[in-house]
């Protein structure tokens, strides 16, 4: 399905909130469910589980065409966690033991799956869960999956002893699975890499080379996602200055697109000039990280907006939120997705 080519096209990171009778509704961090691990409890089980989660995907395309959000996702319903859903159908990972891992930079204990022997993918993971989005929706769609640096980060390793070993076996396990979701003609296959934000020097060593590798053979445009994480009460969310490095390295990248958080973190747009063969989501709206009740107004999102086009080309430029929406309740989701969309109209009137 072709993407409008104009400017400040609208579109979503990934996750939307889940609808209150789907799943139990706790914080991202709470003890034993962190989002690195099983997540969050379904309501409902068996058949009438998938029944519910086919009518959440519904729900989720319904809510981003009404807000005429121009290209979509399925708001990974089906996902208690966006990285453990994926990794824990690989081979090699084990996550019915958990185990305890300081992650993102240590700024956390956190309870994750553990790799314990070669990691490899055996058959299709969320390719039936694309091809049902795909069949609901007029709109075109973007599928995600972890990035390999983030899932190194997310999980302990038992198994490679070597950083970069790992990841570049997860690479090529999830390459492999991008290759069976690009059959189906999504628009973009987005790879996420929040933990891009804290290891700048690992994306030099061996995180932009694992990136690539997931990308190899692929006919969508592909895009990775870098912010600085989910807000969760009680755990600090430092913004470091690792943008420059880290852009400096994605602008050499094989990757179409990067998707960033400028909105929570009130980055300078002027960064976008390391990155100017890129297409860049530009995230102007927030996803509870300065306060899970505020709603943006259009004239903001606007002139945030045209700051980023004084460094790169408008149509070179996505309205986006700076990540994931899940953590927010159904409802301010929606409003902020619909001020987004208002904004981005607006900028373009201005242009």
């Amino acid at each position: 399905m072709e993407v409008p080519n104009r400017p400040f096209l609208t579109t979503v990171v990934g996750s939307l909130p889940k609808p209150p009778w789907l799943q139990e509704k706790l914080p991202l961090n709470a003890s034993g469910k962190q989002v690195h691990g099983k997540g969050a409890s379904w309501l409902f089980e068996g058949e009438l589980l998938k029944q519910a989660q086919d009518d959440a995907v519904r729900v989720a395309i319904h809510d981003q065409t009404e807000a005429d959000i121009e290209l979509i996702s399925d708001g990974e319903q089906r996902r208690t966690s966006y990285l453990a859903h994926i990794v824990a159908r690989l081979g090699g990972f084990d996550y019915a033991t958990p185990a305890k891992k300081w992650v993102r930079d240590n700024r956390r204990l956190a309870e994750v799956g553990c790799c314990t022997g070669e990691v490899f993918r055996d058959g299709p993971i969320v390719v039936d869960e694309l091809h049902f989005a795909l069949a609901h929706s007029s709109r075109p769609m973007k599928v995600t999956l972890p990035g390999p640096m983030t899932v190194v980060d997310s999980t302990l390793d038992q198994y490679y002893g070597d950083e970069r070993a790992l990841a570049m076996a997860v690479a090529r396990a999830l390459n492999d699975e991008a290759r069976d979701l690009d059959a189906l003609g999504p628009a973009v296959i987005q790879f996420d890499e929040p933990v891009f934000s804290r290891y700048p020097g690992k994306v030099a060593e061996w995180g932009i080379e694992a990136l690539d590798r997931c990308v190899e053979g692929i006919r969508a445009k592909t895009c990775v996602h870098v912010c600085y994480s989910y807000p969760m009460p009680g755990v600090p969310r430092p913004i470091v200055d690792a943008y420059p490095a880290i852009l400096t390295e994605l602008e050499h990248s094989k990757v179409d697109q990067l998707a960033l958080e400028f909105e929570a973190s009130s980055l300078d747009p002027g960064l976008l000039a390391l990155c100017p063969s890129k297409t860049v989501l530009f995230g102007c709206i927030d996803n509870g990280a300065l306060g899970f009740d505020r709603i943006e107004q259009p004239e903001q999102v606007a002139a945030r907006l045209l700051m980023a086009a004084e460094y790169l080309p408008a149509d070179q430029i996505q309205a986006a939120p700076d990540c994931g929406l899940v953590p927010l309740d159904i409802d301010i989701a929606r409003r902020k997705l619909k001020v987004m969309v208002e904004g981005a109209k607006l900028a373009r009137r201005q242009l």
